[in-house]
């Protein structure tokens, strides 16, 4: 089978980095092992400059739709999506948001998703294309949202999967549990249709039959998660009693899912035949672990991300924590990063006039060398308790990661990000910017170790 790709919500193109081993710029102008026939990245927050898109065609160039037109930086919702080129492979790290549908339909045909809400373009690319495989990334609560009725949208997702004919396995992946430079956990979503060779052999290797009972099939199931499905070979767990996987049947009608099916899903399973079969899995990983410290620059950096001693500490260097239901801190001490990552009790009043205490507990003023990096969002740099803050490792000197190291954070190349095309144009891209690229990216490494398993899998079909 030829490996095209779709990539949607590219950003970067953390997706086809980690598909085709690209390490360095020099590699993005070498043949590419998996094809892209199409891509979309559409920020609608960039008014004025689509960055993650200029970044994208720099590295890339661009692609045509089967008109011979380029629609990969418009709104997707407006993308018709008969016109994107046919491909084996979709992929892509789409938003979690709220998937509830306005239809009590039986089936997927003619359900409306909230306005802007993209799992539905990616369920209308997946029914017009019919792509064979599916590959995805999303937050982790995904299988967990809304709070208010737990696991309805995922359960949304797994019914629109097995209305279009296919099987889903997922597993939520924190990347530093498999050695890499970041504590960042992530749901990915592999789906194949089931009229594919993949398929039949997988299913027959674990002796799963439709008919069987559920026991049998609890056991199938269990198997397939823990040693013989595709993120069991790229991300081995231990061992467990294959009597622990649950399982919940879909409700047949999507609109009775989002109005009342509610289900507790686990970090790993299985959806077969509109059935759920899930467990809760453990790591399995006695390899090298990469740190913080392993991936940040040695040499000089520029002197503005260093920050002033007047910024960091507001009194003695060993106060974590600021207490202001007596007396509130001046607004200088407000300003310094000794009070925004410390613990803090504060006076706070509720909208119906009562007052309450707030209190939020510290985080480490500094990020030390030798743990992998913590989750990076894209708020990355700001003044917010979850930028990351590093002892420079040539001065000692305290300051802000730079572009390189949180490029490297999310396993891109150095300066992946540093120019964009812009009208025809290269640019450099804002510092803000880059950062917050990296923040919404995903983590390349793991792609690439999925690689391996899907280049079988594709040269077995």
């Amino acid at each position: 089978m030829k490996k095209t790709v779709c990539e949607l919500f590219a950003g970067v193109g953390g997706f086809r980095c980690g598909l085709n081993a690209i390490r360095s710029i020099e590699d993005a102008h070498k043949p590419e092992k998996w094809e892209t026939v199409w891509f979309s990245q559409w920020e609608p927050a960039d008014k004025k400059v689509q960055w993650a898109h200029g970044c994208y065609t720099n590295r890339f160039g661009t692609c045509m739709d089967l008109e011979g037109h380029d629609t990969t930086n418009i709104d997707i919702n407006t993308v018709n999506k008969s016109m994107v080129p046919d491909h084996n492979l979709l992929v892509g790290g789409f938003p979690c948001q709220d998937y509830s549908v306005a239809s009590s339909l039986a089936t997927s045909k003619g359900l409306e998703g909230k306005k802007g809400v993209l799992w539905w373009d990616i369920r209308d690319i997946l029914e017009e294309k019919t792509a064979p495989f599916v590959l995805l990334e999303n937050v982790d609560r995904l299988i967990k949202s809304p709070a208010s009725q737990r696991g309805r949208d995922f359960a949304i997702i797994l019914a629109c999967c097995r209305d279009l004919g296919y099987t889903v396995e997922w597993r939520v992946i924190n990347a530093a549990e498999y050695g890499y430079q970041q504590r960042r956990r992530r749901i990915f979503i592999f789906a194949y249709r089931d009229d594919t060779a993949y398929a039949s052999r997988i299913m027959s290797k674990v002796k799963y039959n439709r008919s069987r009972g559920k026991d049998l099939k609890r056991k199938s199931m269990g198997e397939l998660i823990l040693s013989e499905g595709f993120f069991a070979k790229s991300f081995p767990v231990d061992t467990c009693d294959c009597s622990k996987v649950q399982i919940e049947k879909l409700p047949k009608g999507i609109g009775k899912i989002s109005r009342s099916f509610a289900f507790s899903f686990e970090n790993s399973g299985v959806m077969k035949d509109g059935m759920i079969y899930t467990l809760k899995t453990t790591p399995s990983y006695e390899g090298g672990q990469i740190t913080l410290g392993d991936i940040m620059e040695n040499g000089d950096v520029d002197e503005s991300f260093f920050i002033p001693k007047e910024q960091l500490y507001y009194t003695s260097l060993d106060v974590d924590h600021s207490d202001e239901t007596q007396e509130r801190l001046s607004d200088e001490a407000h300003k310094t990063w000794q009070y925004i990552k410390g613990a803090k009790k504060l006076l706070r009043k509720a909208k119906n006039g009562h007052e309450y205490v707030f209190s939020e507990g510290p985080v480490a003023m500094i990020d030390e060398y030798d743990k992998p990096a913590r989750t990076m969002l894209t708020s990355e740099g700001s003044f917010s308790r979850t930028t990351h803050i590093v002892r420079d490792k040539k001065t000692k000197k305290i300051r802000l990661l730079t572009p390189i190291e949180v490029e490297r954070i999310q396993g891109f190349p150095d300066d992946w990000t540093k120019e964009c095309l812009v009208d025809g144009k290269i640019v450099e891209m804002p510092v803000n910017k880059r950062r917050f690229m990296m923040g919404n990216a995903l983590v390349v490494n793991l792609v690439a170790q999925m690689e391996e398993q899907l280049s079988e899998i594709f040269d077995a079909e």
